[in-house]
């Protein structure tokens, strides 16, 4: 899936990374939609995680890049919203074998971890990765089941 409209997201310690993304997938001619704040006073940064996660789960947008302190939380919020596979990644390679085998439909990433080229580098390896789909299908299915079941059948039944 070609990524074409965007959502974005970010807590006040990422108003300024945040800023340099935007303007550089806009100029790669992306649609941003920007749910994040634009103030560096305290913003918890579950808000922007849901907004976007909410955003992708219901296909207004076909994927999400978050921004805070370390990606961290704002990714633990996202992945609480149903069909949401949120990764966090500090360099491009997981970044980008996170979409061919993981199928995450959203990225995230540290204002306080990497600096603004390596954000970058981040967001083009995972817009510019497909998922691969055979092998990595069944897993994936599995994360399914189990976000579905809790764990029910997948796990309780694995070998």
């Amino acid at each position: 899936m070609a990524f074409k409209k965007l959502a974005i997201g970010n807590d006040h310690t990422a108003v300024d990374l945040k800023n340099e993304i935007m303007e550089y997938l806009t100029e790669k001619g992306y649609e941003i939609v920007n749910v994040g704040t634009d103030s560096k006073e305290r913003m918890d940064y579950p808000v922007s995680g849901y907004k976007v996660a909410k955003m992708v789960a219901s296909g207004e947008v076909d994927g999400g890049i978050l921004i805070c302190g370390t990606g961290v939380g704002i990714s633990l919020s996202a992945n609480k919203v149903h069909g949401i596979r949120a990764v966090v990644c500090s360099e491009p390679y997981s970044a980008r074998l996170s979409r061919q085998h993981n199928n995450t439909n959203i990225v995230a990433f540290g204002a306080r971890v990497v600096g603004v080229e390596t954000a970058k580098d981040i967001v083009d390896a995972w817009l510019g990765a497909e998922y691969e789909g055979g092998r990595h299908q069944r897993r994936i299915d599995m994360i399914s089941e189990i976000e579905e079941t809790q764990g029910l059948s997948v796990v309780d039944n694995a070998q």
